[in-house]
C-alpha cells in the first residue's frame, strides 16, 4: 500500500488519480499515523507555503513518522512542495525547519524571470535513476512553483532544468525521491514516472 500524506496542502486527489491512471493499485490518502507507519511507500505532494506545510506536518504527528520511515528505507516520493520540504531549511518569509532528508535549503527562484514559474520544461538527467526508467532525456514536465530545493550535495540531483538559473528538478537520496514538477499533470510521461515509483515500492516489498 502506498500512502499519500494528507497534511491539508492541496492536490492530493489529483495525485491519487494519477497513480490510478498509471496502473498503480492500493493507493490511499491518509492523515492517520498508524496507516503511514504501515505503508510500503509514502508520497508527499503539496501546493502552498513552506511554513504552513512544516507546521501542519508537525501538528498532525506525521513529521517524525516520515523521517523515521525514510531512515528505515521505505520508498518516498516528494512532489513540488513535497520536494522542497526535504530541505534542512525553507527560506520563505523567514526561516522554517524542513525534514532534513536532503540537506540544503529551499530558496526563491531568482529575479529576472516571471514568478511563479508555470509551464513545461525539459529535464536532463545528470545520473541514472530508477525513477526515470523508460523516460527519454530532455522530456518535458509541467512545473508550477516559485521556490526550488538547493541541495548541499549536488550528487543527489537526478534531474535538472533551467528557469533563470539551472536548478534541481529531481533528487534521489537513499530511499527518498522527489520531483519539483507535477507528474500527475505531465501527460503520459508523468504517469510513467508514477508507475516507476510504484515498481520501486513493489520490488522492495518482495525482497
Amino acid at each position: 500500500m502506498i500512502a499519500i500524506v494528507d497534511y491539508k496542502m492541496g492536490n492530493l486527489r489529483s495525485v491519487q488519480k494519477g497513480f490510478e491512471h498509471a496502473g498503480v493499485a492500493d493507493i490511499v490518502v491518509t492523515d492517520d499515523p498508524a496507516v503511514l507507519s504501515a505503508a510500503d511507500g509514502i508520497v508527499l505532494p503539496g501546493v502552498g507555503a513552506f511554513r504552513d506545510a512544516s507546521a501542519n506536518l508537525k501538528a498532525s504527528g506525521l513529521w517524525d513518522i516520515i523521517v523515521s520511515r525514510v531512515d528505515d528505507g521505505v520508498p518516498f516520493l516528494g512532489i513540488c512542495l513535497g520536494m522542497q520540504l526535504l530541505a534542512t531549511v525553507g527560506l520563505e518569509d523567514g526561516e522554517w525547519e524542513g525534514l532534513g532528508i536532503v540537506p540544503g535549503s529551499c530558496e526563491r527562484l531568482p529575479g529576472g524571470v516571471k514568478i511563479p514559474h508555470i509551464g513545461w520544461n525539459t529535464v536532463e538527467y545528470p545520473r541514472e535513476s530508477r525513477l526515470f526508467d523508460g523516460i527519454a532525456p530532455e522530456t518535458a514536465f509541467y512545473f508550477v512553483h516559485s521556490y526550488r530545493l538547493r541541495p548541499d550535495d549536488a550528487s543527489c540531483i537526478i534531474g535538472r532544468t533551467e528557469y533563470g538559473v539551472p536548478f534541481a528538478a529531481a533528487v534521489e537520496s537513499g530511499s527518498a525521491y522527489a520531483v519539483q514538477f507535477h507528474p500527475e499533470k505531465s501527460s503520459t510521461t508523468g504517469l510513467k514516472l508514477l508507475a516507476n515509483f510504484g515498481s520501486i515500492v513493489t520490488e522492495r516489498g518482495t525482497r
